[in-house]
């Protein structure tokens, strides 16, 4: 079969498949924050728009990429490729004849002249046998894909977490503040009676300004209250990717968290990360192991030509099986085998510690949260014993029967049992958080699975 000048178009189709195609991206923007948080709506902005999820997303991609880059070894390759060439050289030119189909008796082997060849040709490739490394490389690019998504989870779950734990921060520096701002209302109303007192003239000037000093320690301490409601909201903020947020964002404290019950278990993402790695490092032990087999390879090709100085054209097919089987290779093998065996035993020595520091964390959080809830009983008395006095003290101040420095002791004490109670209310919440996380659980029951799961 002879094929002229209808190559020349073929060639071109296949120039223009050539062409690089450059893909586009689509980055899907992260919505607005909303007016109020509260716990949980924080919790699912957090895993949505946070920058250090958005990280472990895009691992997470490249990850799956490496499953098809895997799989992409084992199915047959395809390849279009054109050229045009021209040559005076005796064996190219002599060769460009012949395959063009232009031969004859006069053509002089030492100087055949110029010639040129414009060719257009297909090939497609199969592996047949690798001792099985295609298949095991495919088996550690899906456990790498099943550990990034497992380490995923387990940036959420910490997320989660550390979101949980400024949220409480925030609750806790709201309650501060509105401690002191207490503090220095009871410190202005006892400076009014006092100044009432002092102008009839049965109380000393001393009083009044021990009131006074009081009331303004009691606004600094409103002042460090107030910063610290700013730092925890700019934490807060930082860990939902908002940066500083919006300046009427309002936090709404949520329903208290209840703990989960004794005996309640999950398994941590960290392990199930170090599952899926332990999978890919035994299947990669075997992918080295592929280097001992030989590899069979199947291909063919057809290749179709055309020359405009000659004015011939032809077309050749080929196709066979070839195999590759190493005899030595220096022990590049053996290396990679054993480096692949030591990487497995040092990821399962790697679980075993895991696993053992996952039981101190759960422990301790045992531990803090029972500590937790016993400082809230014992601040919560504390609390109801100082309001108690404080009351009884300014009823007695404005009778005349108590000294100033004992109505400024008892305000005093409860401003401080106050923050303690808020402090203690937080540290509970954090207990809470913190031993739902060591156990594997989400921070809420109720969330959807593709939520709770990190997903």
């Amino acid at each position: 079969m002879r094929i002229r000048r209808n190559i020349l178009p073929l060639a071109l189709l296949l120039w223009g498949l050539l062409l690089p195609v450059v893909p586009g991206w689509a980055v899907e923007a992260g919505g607005p924050p909303p007016a109020s948080f509260t716990l949980r709506e924080a919790l699912r902005f957090a895993l949505a728009n946070s920058p250090d999820g958005a990280i472990a997303r895009q691992r997470l991609r490249a990850a799956q990429s490496a499953i098809e880059l895997a799989r992409s070894s084992s199915r047959p390759q395809l390849s279009i490729s054109s050229q045009y060439s021209q040559t005076d050289a005796p064996m190219y030119s002599f060769g460009n004849i012949l395959n063009q189909g232009e031969f004859s008796n006069q053509i002089n082997f030492n100087d055949p002249g110029r010639t040129d060849s414009l060719n257009a040709g297909v090939e497609v490739g199969l592996r047949l046998y690798d001792g099985g490394r295609d298949q095991a490389g495919v088996r550690a690019a899906a456990s790498q894909a099943d550990a990034a998504h497992q380490d995923l989870a387990a940036v959420q779950a910490r997320l989660a977490f550390e979101v949980a734990r400024a949220f409480a921060a925030i609750v806790q520096a709201q309650e501060v503040v509105t401690a002191n701002q207490s503090a220095v209302g009871a410190a202005a109303a006892s400076l009014k009676v006092a100044q009432a007192r002092q102008e009839a003239g049965v109380l000393l000037a001393d009083a009044v300004l021990d009131l006074k000093v009081q009331r303004a320690q009691a606004e600094e301490g409103l002042i460090r209250a107030q910063q610290g409601l700013r730092v925890a909201r700019k934490v807060f903020f930082t860990l939902l990717g908002i940066g500083r947020g919006p300046a009427e964002v309002r936090i709404e404290p949520g329903p208290g968290e209840v703990p989960p019950p004794e005996g309640a278990a999950g398994q941590r993402f960290e392990l199930k990360a170090l599952d899926a790695q332990i999978k890919s490092a035994e299947a990669q032990v075997r992918q080295s192991r592929a280097g001992l087999y030989p590899a069979v390879d199947g291909f063919a090709s057809y290749q179709a030509e055309y020359g405009s100085i000659t004015g011939g054209s032809g077309n050749a097919w080929q196709a066979g099986v070839k195999m590759r089987y190493p005899l030595s290779d220096g022990g590049r093998t053996q290396a990679e085998i054993a480096g692949s065996e030591a990487r497995l035993e040092e990821l399962r020595v790697q679980r075993r510690k895991l696993e053992l520091g996952i039981d101190l964390e759960v422990e301790q959080a045992r531990a803090a949260l029972k500590e937790a809830d016993e400082r809230l009983r014992v601040t919560g008395e504390t609390v109801a014993q100082a309001k108690a006095s404080a009351e009884i003290n300014r009823a007695r101040f404005g009778e005349g029967v108590a000294l100033s420095s004992d109505l400024i002791a008892a305000e005093n004490r409860l401003t401080g049992a106050r923050v303690s109670r808020a402090t203690a209310t937080a540290g509970r919440q954090v207990a809470i958080a913190e031993l739902r996380q060591a156990l594997g659980l989400p921070q809420f029951d109720d969330l959807p699975p593709e939520e709770a799961e990190g997903k």
